[in-house]
């Protein structure tokens, strides 16, 4: 794998590589792997599948396991912690949104 600029990449810098089992997140986390199944199952946290249609996990998706993990544990279920992410990932979009279109103004402004 080789980043934008031509230089090559190990898989363990991209927090998106499909690198861990269910079992190593399970241990890594201290859940267990039942916990996994049905936080993909609810589409809460859905990792990537290998050839064999194993579940990997990135570091990324590990963080948000976490996240789910603690939610858990102030009583959130698995449908408002679904919906939260949600809202999450459309908040960053919007945010995401704004800076274009203020880099855009900017540009606009420029004598």
């Amino acid at each position: 794998m080789t980043d934008r600029s031509g230089h090559r990449v190990s898989p363990l810098d991209d927090e998106h590589a499909p690198l861990f089992t269910v079992g190593q997140v399970a241990e890594m986390l201290d859940v267990q792997q039942a916990f996994l199944r049905r936080i993909d199952d609810q589409r809460v946290v859905s990792p990537q599948r290998s050839a064999g249609g194993q579940r990997r996990y990135s570091r990324h998706d590990i963080g948000q396991v976490e996240q789910v993990v603690s939610l858990v544990g102030e009583g959130m279920t698995l449908p408002a912690i679904r919906r939260i992410i949600e809202l999450e990932h459309e908040l960053a979009a919007l945010r995401r949104e704004r800076d274009d279109l203020a880099a855009r103004l900017r540009t606009l402004k420029e004598p």
